[in-house]
């Protein structure tokens, strides 16, 4: 009697082992390349997220999930190069949203809070709420409201952002993921290193510090 379960058992089976084999692929450095072309990437704008000088001469826009482990670990070191060159470095980071809603239950809903937190009170709350959301992952959604308190985000506006958050940030979010998608992203983090008059330089994957540094380097030719 138990025998017409085998085959839909090992299908969903392989199904789970495929999902997670291309999980961690794309999420680690070194992956192989996708479809896409980097020269698509949607120019750095004032209404992006930027942490560092706004006029540095290299720009790394990152196409991030705050679900994601290997984001988590990213985002620690992005904020040790951008501390370390300072306020008036040549180096911007820009943090896009690129939820993997496929295989992240929750990482729309944190890209939502966060571009509502972004939406009511601005560039530096995003960050603090990144911030946030990175350290304790993983977040219970319950707790967004008390996290954008800490961040710097009215109560009742963020409220009022998040329970509407498919009408007033769904655009931004879907821009964000689409124009990660036209670039290559098919895994976060997913970033470009861009100076003015340069191709950009695809950064797939969780990069060291001290790898990420000696890119940098070699794009301003220090």
């Amino acid at each position: 009697m138990k025998q017409p379960l085998t085959i839909p058992l090992a299908i969903l089976a392989a199904g789970v082992i495929l999902a997670l084999a291309t999980y961690f692929a794309l999420a680690k450095p070194g992956a192989p390349a996708h479809e896409g072309d980097p020269s698509l990437v949607r120019p750095v704008g004032a209404s992006d997220h930027i942490l560092g000088n706004p006029s540095a001469k290299v720009a790394i826009i990152e196409y991030s999930d705050f679900q994601c482990t290997y984001c988590k670990g990213f985002h620690e070191t992005l904020s040790q190069l951008v501390a370390n060159e300072g306020s008036g470095g040549d180096v911007a980071w820009v943090f896009r949203e690129f939820p993997l809603a496929e295989i992240h239950p929750n990482a729309l809903a944190y890209a939502e809070a966060a571009e509502c937190v972004a939406k009511v009170s601005g560039n530096d709350a995003f960050w603090k709420f990144a911030d946030e959301l990175f350290a304790n992952q993983p977040v219970d959604p319950n707790d967004f409201g008390s996290l954008a308190l800490s961040a710097g985000a009215q109560g009742d506006s963020f409220a009022s952002c998040y329970t509407d958050a498919s009408s007033t940030v769904a655009a931004r979010i879907q821009a964000d993921r689409q124009n990660a998608l036209a670039v290559g992203a098919k895994g976060t983090p997913y970033s470009l290193l861009v100076v003015a008059g340069k191709a950009p330089v695809v950064l797939e994957g969780a990069y060291s510090y001290d790898a990420l540094k000696r890119l940098v380097d070699q794009a301003l030719a220090r």
